[in-house]
């Protein structure tokens, strides 16, 4: 199906007409949103907009309890979802029901009680335009949207998305070099920062034309590229890698996309991108929902989020600090203050919390909200907001991404990059995924080096080479000393690895089904981890 704009400007003033009477909303009044990638969910949050509703974005993949912690989040007393998600709201509508929730499902009837159907209301709706007034109290200040951050570390946060934050992310494709003229493939999810401000909304701001995908498919892609063809593309974390790793064909560099833009990409994967598909001007860049600092690499080096200049330190005044892994806390001097880093030198991003560059922070969540806020920075009373990034600024200011907080581990007393570990593990011909964490090991202080790999098809560990490979790259703190084989490896809604459950899993061979292995040093290889050979660890006959 094709709409202009036009068609999305009716559809969306007909679903505002349709919900100011059936569900009596007014300005104020937050809805949550609980859609796939589809039109409708465009002109559904446009009419929201019109009302003066904030819309909450739900992940439509999310169930039960995740799903009920979204809504006690938001304060949301609406829920407006698509038809083919109506059992995941059945299993939560007795709670819903309890709350006061009102439920209304996009279709024309519906057999269950409690459950409001609004499709037919919509259709019979005007489209005629609605008066500014019904919002006539939102500015730039008011909540837009709320959008939640991706739930790697624990269950998602929602986020305040102001309409100021709406408005300045919508400029991010123009900076990229994107105009009217070109055509911008969506395919990542709608109710995430990435797809649905930096694709959809810059969209709107430039006036091009969108291709919505319901969902991202790295066997799809390149055709779906060609047959609509696509100028610029978006992508996030693994996504990639996922292109990178579909079997090679003679029209791999058969398209017109000329423009990558996206976050999460690593170094050899953006090489590999280049080499493979052709010149496209990869635009990486750094930003987080809820943050008030970001970067985009405007250049052409590969593996950096950005440069910066005299404007960049202007419109978001940051710095980086230093910071103890292990305390996972930054480290301050005698005065209680904090210790800027030199260059070349990681440190943990902060960005200064000023009238133009705020930080809002989560909904229903002040506990979560005063830990991102740090304080006493470098003069007493200033305020900072915490990233939880790591990041590196190099002589020529390019900026690096390092990894993050909870991610970059301590073990013998240094510092571990997870991202850097993981880099080389897939260089293996054998390991197609790579997913590095560290693990506590009772007795012993910090965390030591663990890998959830996942192998290419028909292929087995090579025990030997990987000890080598990891031997040439690596010091032997940073080597992982076990690894775990996994048919798939969990990643969030955003492509993102997940760690957390990993984390605590740990390297039982009683409690975790998967093939275990262990860095014997003295064979230079990596063995199978039997209960035996756990019970020495824990005993500490094996050293480590």
């Amino acid at each position: 199906m094709t709409y202009s704009y036009e068609d999305v400007d009716k559809e969306s003033n007909k679903v505002a007409d349709a919900l100011r009477s059936v569900a009596a909303l007014k300005e104020g009044d937050t809805v949550a949103l609980f859609l796939g990638n589809e039109p409708r969910f465009v002109w559904t949050w446009l009419g929201l907009a019109k009302l003066g509703c904030p819309a909450a974005l739900l992940n439509f993949n999310i169930r039960s309890k995740s799903l009920l912690h979204c809504f006690s989040c938001c304060g949301a007393n609406v829920l407006i979802a698509a038809a083919e998600l109506r059992d995941a709201v059945e299993e939560i509508l007795p709670a819903l029901k309890e709350k006061g929730i009102t439920v209304y499902l996009l279709s024309d009837e519906s057999t269950t009680d409690g459950i409001q159907c609004i499709g037919q209301a919509i259709a019979k709706a005007s489209d005629k335009p609605l008066s500014p007034s019904l919002r006539s109290n939102v500015h730039m200040r008011s909540t837009a949207l709320y959008i939640y951050t991706s739930g790697t570390t624990g269950l998602p946060k929602a986020a305040y998305v102001t309409h100021e934050r709406v408005w300045a992310s919508s400029f991010i494709q123009g900076v990229c070099g994107v105009t009217s003229e070109d055509i911008f493939y969506v395919n990542l999810p709608l109710y995430h920062s990435a797809g649905f401000l930096i694709g959809l909304v810059g969209s709107i701001e430039r006036g091009n034309t969108v291709v919505l995908r319901r969902k991202f498919s790295a066997s799809q892609f390149w055709d779906d590229c060609r047959k609509y063809n696509i100028t610029v593309m978006q992508y996030i974390g693994e996504t990639l890698r996922y292109l990178c790793n579909t079997p090679k064909k003679d029209n791999d560099r058969d398209h017109k996309v000329k423009i990558a833009i996206g976050n999460g990409v690593r170094a050899d994967v953006w090489k590999d991108f280049l080499n493979r598909f052709g010149r496209i001007n990869v635009r990486e860049l750094y930003a987080a929902t809820e943050g008030n600092v970001g970067f985009i690499n405007y250049t052409d080096k590969v593996g950096v989020v950005g440069r910066i200049n005299i404007i960049s330190k202007v419109f978001f005044p940051f710095a980086l600090i230093k910071f103890d892994i292990e305390k996972e806390e930054p480290v301050r001097n005698t005065e209680g203050l904090c210790i800027p880093v030199g260059r070349d030198e990681v440190g943990l991003l902060v960005g200064k919390i000023t009238k133009h560059t705020p930080f809002v922070g989560y909904a229903g969540n002040k506990q979560q909200t005063e830990k991102k806020r740090l304080s006493n920075v470098f003069v007493k009373g200033d305020l900072y907001f915490n990233s939880g990034d790591l990041l590196r600024i190099d002589n020529e200011n390019f900026v690096y991404f390092q990894d993050r907080v909870g991610d970059t581990f301590r073990w013998k007393g240094e510092n571990v990059a997870t991202t850097e570990v993981a880099d080389i593990l897939m260089m293996m011909d054998c390991i197609e995924e790579a997913n590095v964490y560290g693990v506590k090991v009772e007795g012993h202080e910090g965390r030591i080096g663990m890998a959830a790999v996942k192998l290419k098809e028909g292929r087995e560990l090579d025990c030997v080479s990987i000890c080598s490979v990891l031997a040439n790259y690596l010091p032997v703190y940073a080597r992982p000393r076990f690894i775990r084989i996994q048919n798939s490896l969990e990643v969030t809604g955003t492509f993102k690895m997940k760690k957390v459950k990993l984390v605590e899993e740990g390297f039982d061979p009683t409690l975790i089904q998967d093939p275990l292995y262990f860095l014997d040093l003295t064979q230079k290889k990596y063995i199978p981890l039997s209960q035996e050979t756990h019970n020495s660890i824990m005993s500490h006959d094996i050293k480590l």
